[in-house]
């Protein structure tokens, strides 16, 4: 498995890579018909300026691929709340790879990429009932920073907490 730096025309395997990710990892948490109704190829557009746009490396996308293709992703910036602090906005993988270390190596390829933009620490926001994810991060060295907000991902209310990292 490699890592790099996601290009525009990697956007359609992104885009299947999020769809795949989201019916898997969500599924039970998120209304299954907003599940049913993600389409990669609604998707693919928004992915494609999403990756156009980045700034890196204060901000990108990092696709984790092998002799299959892209099987996984992670997408990074500067915070909202505090621009000299990362955030990892999406990590995800294909559920095919899941507990291969491909998502463990992406994480490390992403914490590298985010020391080098020079970021101090970073945060991602977990759904707090995915308790795959956050026992993923807490393993990663992350953890749970104390905030909370509530999403309305599907029509319903869904509480996300906020994990922490310290970079370098």
């Amino acid at each position: 498995m490699q890592t790099r730096q996601a290009w525009p025309d990697d956007a359609s395997a992104v885009a299947g890579v999020y769809v795949r990710s989201w019916r898997a990892a969500f599924a039970g948490l998120v209304p299954q018909r907003y599940l049913n109704a993600m389409d990669p190829s609604r998707e693919e557009s928004e992915w494609r300026t999403h990756i156009a746009e980045t700034r890196w490396p204060s901000s990108g996308v990092l696709v984790a691929e092998t002799e299959a293709g892209i099987v996984g992703f992670a997408g990074f910036g500067p915070s909202q709340e505090t621009p000299a602090v990362a955030e990892i906005g999406t990590l995800y993988a294909m559920p095919e790879v899941w507990g291969t270390g491909i998502g463990k190596q992406l994480m490390l390829a992403t914490l590298t990429a985010l020391g080098q933009a020079e970021y101090t620490q970073a945060t991602l926001w977990v759904l707090e009932d995915n308790e795959r994810a956050w026992r993923f991060y807490e393993a990663a060295g992350w953890s749970a920073g104390g905030a909370a907000v509530e999403d309305a991902t599907g029509g319903v209310s869904l509480n996300k907490l906020r994990y922490r990292r310290p970079l370098g």
